[in-house]
């Protein structure tokens, strides 16, 4: 099983989402390779093709474009609503990691057994590197314990922990990701929502890497179109960032 710090070349890493927004699967299509290309260019450390609102078959599309073309990034792919998808398309498509929403404690504590055993053997069966949230936004929390022991339970699970506040866009609080650092230590967290210009300092001297989505689109929502210039702010600031770890 790969490595949080084996997948990617930087500390620090950005990972652009891939929403497959569109009114028909050609528009989908078409506005994914111009965002895809975005992202290369202003040098985003990897991306997520995500059914957010696309379809299987837009997902599908979209992978075998980046295993066709040989993506000069990584990428990973998020299946909302169906995990074990998420898997079968990683290693049909080559991707490096998978997205999972939550990984423990969203599910009553007579199916943690069975949770742990669907991830153990569906990475075992494609050895593909897990990024899970806990605690993580529109996820129900039906967890008996706290969160201390759901964080160690999933970092036997995973290979990243992703952390957010209750719903997409919304900031991820200093002290929530204090919070789980406190617990994880040297383990990758990785902020999935909220980050911006503002807080992307601050956010990433705590934490080990970013997804970013909304905030990279134009109108700095989720249905808004990406930003060459909104990435390139935010890559330009993480390139700084990054300078002073080698200060």
């Amino acid at each position: 099983m790969k490595r949080f710090d084996e997948i990617f070349c930087n500390k620090k890493p950005i990972i652009g989402m891939l929403h497959l927004k569109g009114l028909t699967r050609e528009e989908r299509f078409e506005r994914f390779k111009r965002e895809f290309a975005i992202y290369c260019e202003e040098g985003v450390d990897a991306v997520i093709v995500e059914d957010y609102f696309g379809t299987l078959t837009d997902m599908k599309q979209a992978l075998q474009y980046l295993k066709e073309n040989g993506s000069p990034i990584p990428y990973g792919v998020n299946c909302l609503n169906f995990d074990m998808l998420g898997f079968e398309l990683a290693n049909e498509y080559g991707a490096d990691f998978v997205q999972i929403d939550s990984v423990v404690g969203h599910v009553k504590d007579r199916d943690e057994e069975s949770l742990e055993y669907f991830l153990e053997s569906y990475k075992a069966k494609y050895d593909v590197a897990v990024f899970g949230g806990v605690r993580f936004k529109y996820q129900p929390l039906l967890s008996i314990h706290t969160l201390e022991e759901d964080l160690r339970t999933a970092m036997r699970r995973v290979e990243a922990i992703c952390v957010t506040e209750t719903k997409t866009g919304e900031e991820t609080s200093i002290e929530k990701i204090k919070q789980f650092k406190d617990v994880l230590e040297d383990f990758p967290l990785i902020v999935a929502a909220g980050v911006t210009l503002d807080n992307i300092e601050s956010q990433l001297a705590i934490a080990d890497g970013a997804i970013i989505g909304s905030y990279f689109k134009d109108n700095r929502q989720d249905y808004g179109d990406l930003s060459a210039e909104h990435v390139r702010e935010i890559m330009n600031k993480v390139k700084e960032i990054r300078g002073k770890l080698h200060d």
